[in-house]
């Protein structure tokens, strides 16, 4: 690592992987790619002071951990609507003065390695809730599987502080995944049949086929639609705003969709396009995930945030012949 070429070439072997640490740490994926080159600017400013008494990736992981805790000090935690307040059909305008998770495109090949149960929505979720210190002290430990030696190391503790905090974020975070938790499998992407299921999904939306979506929809599923902070809990509720929103003669009209399957999450996701009424094509919409057991959607986060197509490397719109 005697010059910057050298240096540049090291850090790029693991940036991927960094820019899902930061994205963990901070349930952002705008700020983890900052902090990702805050990482970059710290480690070439520190260069000099780096001896070899523990490998790149560990130094790195360091400076890494120590930028995004020095980022969240004194900052609100990431949210979904669903810790805001209870169900409610009841519309209320966005808010864009609330911190919302985002979701996280994981197409790059290096991050084929990171296990869906570690980076799926409702598990990012979970995380915000725990203090910063525990949050990182849970991910080194039980997602990158660091000894409490290591951990301890890396954070200036002892390990036995190590061990006490991870069983103190270990409870917390039981207590805010959902029930389905323990059915997930720790795969490295949706299963054939979650593949299959998506499509159905995107073909009864594109259709505004209510009884089809119907057949797809888990009986307690839950929906969120950040910036808007309320979110749906049944099938019936969900059915009903839909039917609304698809009835032409409605004020609440809100067009007719195409669907583009995306890679978020390690969860099924599809980006949604809108052609509302007198448009000739389609404009963004949203990023959907889903959260699929039994062969049922359990839960469908909208993401309406046209700063994430850019993102997932999507058009801002469509035509009619592209859709």
């Amino acid at each position: 690592m005697a010059d910057e070429a050298a240096f540049t070439t090291l850090f790029e072997q693991h940036r991927a992987e960094l820019r899902v640490h930061c994205y963990r740490m901070l349930g952002s994926l705008d700020e983890a790619d900052d902090l990702v080159q805050e990482t970059f600017l710290r480690a070439w400013r520190g260069l000099d002071g780096f001896q070899g008494r523990s490998s790149p990736r560990a130094w790195l992981y360091r400076i890494a951990t120590n930028a995004c805790l020095d980022a969240l000090d004194n900052r609100s935690r990431r949210v979904l609507p669903y810790d805001l307040t209870g169900p409610a059909a009841e519309a209320l305008p966005p808010r864009t003065d609330i911190p919302w998770l985002q979701p996280y495109p994981d197409a790059e090949p290096d991050s084929a390695v990171v296990s869906r149960e570690t980076i799926e929505l409702a598990f990012l979720a979970a995380l915000q809730h725990l203090p910063a210190r525990q949050r990182a002290i849970l991910i080194l430990a039980d997602v990158l599987g660091w000894p409490a030696r290591q951990t301890a190391s890396l954070l200036g503790t002892t390990a036995a502080s190590v061990n006490s905090s991870l069983r103190r974020a270990r409870t917390t975070l039981r207590e805010h995944l959902p029930e389905r938790r323990l059915d997930w499998a720790s795969a490295t992407g949706p299963t054939d049949a979650e593949r299959a299921l998506l499509r159905r999904y995107m073909d009864a939306m594109e259709r505004a086929d209510l009884t089809a979506l119907a057949d797809l929809l888990a009986e307690d599923i839950r929906t969120a639609m950040p910036p808007w902070p309320m979110w749906l809990l049944g099938r019936d509720a969900v059915l009903s705003a839909l039917a609304t929103s698809w009835d032409t003669g409605s004020g609440d009209y809100v067009g007719r969709f195409r669907m583009v399957p995306v890679q978020a999450n390690r969860q099924p996701a599809v980006a949604t396009y809108v052609r509302r009424a007198g448009d000739t094509g389609f404009g963004q919409f949203a990023i959907s995930l889903l959260r699929i057991s039994g062969g049922r959607i359990v839960e469908i986060d909208s993401f309406h945030d046209p700063g994430l197509f850019p993102a997932f490397d999507l058009p801002a719109s469509l035509s009619p012949a592209q859709s």
